[in-house]
């Protein structure tokens, strides 16, 4: 049972999970699975730059949605085009969604900006201890995850930028909460 005064304090999302919810869900998922597709060539593999959309879409998204987008869309494109680390992508990637949604809808809300710079940030950490963890365990070598650690670092840190410049410049957040509501 919830106090009265629990039940003041706690945030309300309500976000509708329907057709136009599913068809944005899935858009965002096809545009993860093709930056997963291709990287930019690094020394010792590829930097890819799917975490742009997966931090766009958290900060746009429900934490289910997030989840959706960042975890199941990280883990078909690495099921159709590298499936080695695809439970380390499901994993991490969707922790990262899911914690970036949920503190950008539910902390600070009198602050949008700082609440997205903390959710960005504490997403980035998620992703690179998550991809650095998994890739000591699959590979059997914590020397292959030091020596991927700085490009996780710097495809965080595209996520961490482009991510809010694409929802604060195009007022994507603003755009997709009126498609869902069907008000588009």
């Amino acid at each position: 049972m919830i106090h009265e005064s629990t039940a003041e304090t706690m945030p309300a999302v309500h976000t509708k999970h329907n057709t136009r919810w599913l068809t944005i869900c899935g858009l965002l998922m096809a545009i993860n699975v093709g930056l997963s597709s291709f990287g930019l060539p690094v020394p010792g593999g590829h930097l890819y730059l799917n975490d742009i959309v997966i931090v766009t879409a958290a900060l746009i998204l429900d934490p289910a949605g997030a989840f959706l987008v960042g975890g199941v869309g990280a883990f078909l494109g690495d099921f159709f085009f590298y499936p080695l680390p695809m439970f380390v992508s499901l994993v991490t990637h969707g922790l990262q969604a899911m914690a970036i949604s949920y503190i950008v809808h539910n902390c600070f809300r009198e602050n949008r900006k700082i609440a997205t710079l903390i959710a960005v940030l504490v997403g980035a950490v998620i992703m690179v201890v998550g991809y650095s963890l998994g890739r000591a365990y699959i590979y059997s070598t914590p020397a292959y995850a030091w020596i991927k650690l700085p490009y996780e670092i710097l495809q965080a840190l595209f996520g961490v930028i482009c991510g809010p410049f694409l929802v604060w410049k195009w007022k994507l957040d603003e755009m997709v909460k009126k498609m869902i509501d069907g008000k588009y």
